[in-house]
């Protein structure tokens, strides 16, 4: 259940407001509320609404980097489920030839994971609903921004003033606080649909991730936890989508297997269908007066490598990094300075990420 604060009406003043209550968002709240500095978590959607049992087949690739920031806010071991990547296998179009890396070269542990998003949600729910200094505000809107000196303030719909001297913009790709600070930003668009589902297929995949380049674009399989189930990102031509999406499951399923060849056998589909129009973008700022930037707020790539939700956390544990030492040492929390380290420390990742997803 969701914490609350001061009653509607009030002015409530925290030392961060953080608006976006997604895996980034909660992540930095966690982070900062277990520094000791107070916190507003706001977030639009409903919590239950975030953790249901059912399944979807939408995971993220967290990677080795991800893993020690989770495992260092206590996350890591509340997440029920993670398909370790032991291996990875490229290949291109009809060609039975494929580069394999082995996580042994690298070191003992995988190469990373694929977690479904109800678990990385609920595992992270719980841990901010434990995390003291953290007022969780779900489901919440926000009616206005405003500025005064020394602070940046949000009123929500019921009411309610909040006051902090830094606001931190969390809530993804369209988000309000970067288009309220005036932060523009550049776009490309790939003119592609990504179609994101979960297979169950015949032969075990053995924890390794496949990438298979077609004409269109890449459509990769990604070990989920169970040994003979995957989750599917597939890259198409947008006109043909429709016509995809209205196949029956069984046809779904040989359309996958079709493309991706005889590696795991006859495929069933489990669990829904989804399609994302393909884009990334960049903040040619990631901070404003008493605003930053974080995650896809401030930047937003191709999904090719798996680099989106993994970059948003090292921007967590780089901000968070930032804001404990200035509150250690009284530095002002929405200090010019203070924020441009941080897109110093940030951007050109980032912008590296943008410019060649595979980085």
């Amino acid at each position: 259940m969701a914490k609350t604060s001061s009653p509607a009406g009030a002015a409530d003043r925290h030392d961060i407001l953080i608006l976006g209550g997604g895996l980034v968002g909660a992540s930095l709240a966690i982070a900062l509320g277990q520094a000791g500095l107070r916190v507003a978590l706001i977030d639009r959607d409903t919590p239950a609404d975030q953790v249901q049992d059912r399944f979807d087949g939408r995971g993220s690739a967290v990677s080795l980097a991800s893993k020690r920031v989770l495992v260092g806010l206590g996350v890591w071991d509340a997440i029920a489920e993670k398909g370790p990547i032991l291996d990875i296998r490229v290949s291109d179009g009809p060609s039975r030839l494929h580069l394999h890396y082995d996580h042994r070269t690298v070191g003992d542990e995988p190469m990373g994971w694929i977690i479904e998003n109800r678990f990385l949600r609920r595992a992270l729910h719980k841990i901010v609903a434990q995390t003291p200094n953290v007022d969780w505000l779900a489901p919440a809107r926000t009616t206005g921004f405003e500025r005064g000196p020394g602070w940046v303030g949000l009123t929500l719909e019921d009411g309610r003033s909040l006051r902090a001297p830094l606001l931190v913009g969390a809530e993804g790709r369209h988000s309000p606080t970067r288009d309220w600070a005036g932060i523009s930003v550049r776009r490309v668009e790939y003119h592609q649909t990504g179609i994101v589902c979960a297979v169950e297929h015949e032969k075990p995949h053995q924890g390794i991730a496949h990438e298979r380049f077609l004409p269109i674009g890449p459509l990769a399989l990604l070990p989920l936890e169970h040994p003979n189930r995957s989750s599917v990102v597939w890259t198409e031509d947008p006109a043909k989508v429709p016509g995809f999406l209205a196949l029956s499951d069984e046809d779904f399923a040989y359309e996958i297997e079709r493309r991706f060849g005889p590696w795991l056998g006859k495929m069933r589909m489990v669990g829904p269908r989804w399609n994302y129009p393909l884009t990334a973008l960049m903040a040619n700022r990631f901070y404003g007066d008493r605003i930053v930037l974080a995650g896809d707020s401030a930047h937003g790539v191709h999904p090719i490598a798996g680099q989106g939700v993994n970059l948003g956390w090292r921007d967590v544990a780089a901000l968070a990094e930032l804001l404990v030492e200035a509150a250690r040492t009284g530095t002002d929390l929405g200090s010019p300075a203070l924020l441009a380290r941080y897109e110093a420390w940030r951007k050109p990742i980032a912008l590296a990420c943008w410019r060649r997803p595979t980085c």
